[in-house]
């Protein structure tokens, strides 16, 4: 029996869905542990920003670093990472007035300014984790493994205390899922390099 167009895209495109969606959680599951201790540091990546605003991007990690915070932790701190990269503002200031003003957190909150890659993210950011007994690492899935993977490398005693944190959920980013799956494995044959561009 021939099988009509339209019923085989349908079925393609929702099994593209679905491997974007196991991909995703695989990846926000990777490189964590089981830490305890009352104490976390909740780092936040930032991602190119040129506008006088939060984009919907940073918006969206900071809400993902936000529901990450445990609330029965004794001391909390989220770290919003990143330089003034595309525009003349920091990201991690953007994303502070976005945490702060639209979302009215007034937990503990660092901002760290000078960073401009992945790599420097989590290099800067680490003297903030340092008296942290759980780390969590907010942003896309695949982007967060990657930085915990470099915590690994500057600081394998710090990654020991990786946990997960609230940035998988189903449904969210839905159709662009399969395609940071694909970019993802694209790059994971790769050698990490020192200065890897920021996301």
């Amino acid at each position: 029996m021939r099988i009509r167009p339209w019923p085989a895209t349908g079925t393609a495109f929702a099994l593209a869905i679905l491997w974007g969606e196991w991909e995703n959680w695989r990846a926000s599951r990777r490189l964590v542990g089981p830490a305890t201790g009352p104490t976390e540091a909740v780092v936040v990546l930032g991602y190119r920003n040129p506008g006088p605003h939060a984009n919907a991007m940073n918006r969206w990690r900071v809400r993902a670093g936000l529901r990450s915070l445990d609330p029965s932790a004794t001391v909390s701190r989220l770290v919003l990472c990143g330089g003034a990269c595309a525009g003349p503002t920091a990201e991690a200031t953007l994303m502070a007035d976005y945490a702060t003003g639209a979302r009215g957190y007034r937990g503990t909150l660092v901002i760290e300014q000078q960073s401009r890659t992945t790599w420097e993210n989590i290099a800067f950011a680490i003297p903030y984790l340092e008296d942290a007994d759980r780390i969590k690492i907010a942003s896309l899935p695949f982007h967060a493994e990657r930085a915990r993977h470099y915590l690994n490398e500057q600081r394998p005693d710090l990654a020991q205390r990786l946990v997960r944190g609230a940035d998988y959920r189903f449904g969210e980013w839905m159709p662009l899922k399969p395609l940071l799956a694909l970019h993802a494995l694209r790059q994971r044959g790769r050698q990490p390099e020192a200065r890897p561009s920021q996301e």
